[in-house]
C-alpha cells in the first residue's frame, strides 16, 4: 500500500478536516478490478464506527461528483489504530520515546526492517532518530517505504518476531 498520489490528499484532506477530523493520512492501491482507497482518521477523542461512516459517506459523495479515479475501487475510512501508520515525518514528534517499525527502500545497518524507540525528530530535515540497543539511528523520511507505531502488546510479547 503506498500514500495517495497528491491530487487525492488534496481532494479529502479538506473534507475531513472540515468535519472536525484529523485525516492521518491517505492510502491508495490502485487496480483494474478492485483498487483501494484507505483513509485514516483520528480525534482527541478517539474514533468510533459512526465517525468512519460519516466521513466515508461525505468521501463517497465528493468522489462521486470529481471522479478522480478512474478504474474501480473500494473506499475504507478508519481509525489508524495500535498499529498507527505514519505519512508526515512531523506525525513522529506525537510518539517520542514510543516503539516504532520503520521499513527502509535500502538497508540501513544492513537491515530494511528498523524497529527502535523514537528518540527524536527532525522535521526540518525530514529526518527520525530512533534508539535501538545501546546507539541512535537516524532514518531520513524519504528513505522509509513504510513506518508504524508498535502496540504495547507486542512490545511487551517481544516483539513481531518474538525478538
Amino acid at each position: 500500500m503506498k500514500q495517495a498520489p497528491e491530487h487525492l490528499v488534496n481532494l479529502i484532506e479538506p473534507i475531513v478536516d472540515g468535519l472536525g477530523y484529523e485525516c492521518v493520512g491517505i492510502e491508495y492501491n490502485p487496480h483494474p478490478k478492485n483498487g483501494l482507497l484507505r483513509v485514516y482518521i483520528d480525534s482527541e477523542n478517539g474514533v468510533l464506527v459512526e465517525d468512519c461512516t460519516k466521513v466515508s459517506h461525505q468521501l463517497s459523495g465528493m468522489l462521486d461528483v470529481e471522479d478522480p479515479i478512474v478504474d474501480n475501487y473500494q473506499l475504507e475510512v478508519s481509525s489508524p489504530g495500535a498499529e498507527r501508520p505514519f505519512f508526515k515525518v512531523s506525525q513522529f514528534e506525537r510518539f517520542i520515546g514510543s516503539t516504532v517499525i520503520i521499513n527502509v527502500f535500502k538497508p540501513i545497518d544492513n537491515r530494511r526492517k528498523l524497529t527502535g524507540i523514537i528518540e527524536r525528530v527532525d522535521v526540518e530535515n525530514d529526518v527520525v532518530v530512533i534508539q535501538q540497543d545501546d546507539y541512535s539511528l537516524e532514518i531520513p523520511f524519504q528513505a522509509m517505504s513504510k513506518a508504524r507505531l508498535m502496540p504495547d502488546y507486542l512490545i511487551k510479547k517481544g516483539g513481531r518476531n518474538g525478538k
